[in-house]
Parts: C-alpha cells; structure tokens; sequence
C-alpha cells in the first residue's frame, strides 16, 4: 500500500485559442511575441503548444518567420 497521499484535483475549465506569430528574428522570437501579444487581451496564460512553424523567403533568404501556437488561458469567472 502506498503512502503517498494525493489531493483530489478540482476540474478547470481552460480556453484554447490558435494565433500566429512573427518575427524577423527567429521561430523562439515569433513564439515569445505572441504571448506578449496575447497577454494583453488574455490574462491567465497557462500553456503554449507549437504547432507549426513556417517563414517568408525572398532571394535565397528567411526574410520573416511565423509560429502558429495554440495558447492555452483559464477565462475570467463571469461578474455578477
């Protein structure tokens, strides 16, 4: 029998939503700007899943890199 003792763990409802960032950097750069972007609107972030990543080639070069996450946020309780 095991000795350690587990908390129940009480449901949350998360909100996922899907954004694409940019940059001219790098794919980390366009990741990190989006959740800077996202947490103006969207505040309890929790989590950041890279889906894919793609870039804007012009002469032989990466000219823009794009991120599409799926951000990951626990919604505001409803004021009454």
């Amino acid at each position: 029998m095991s000795t350690i003792k587990q908390s129940p763990k009480t449901p949350a409802a998360i909100r996922v939503i899907e954004m694409v960032g940019e940059s001219k950097e790098n794919w980390s750069d366009a990741a990190r700007l989006v959740i800077e972007k996202a947490s103006i609107t969207y505040k309890n972030i929790t989590g950041l899943d890279v889906l894919h990543q793609t870039a804007v080639v012009r002469d032989g070069k990466i000219v823009e890199y794009h991120t599409n996450v799926k951000i990951a946020f626990l919604p505001e309780p409803a004021s009454m």
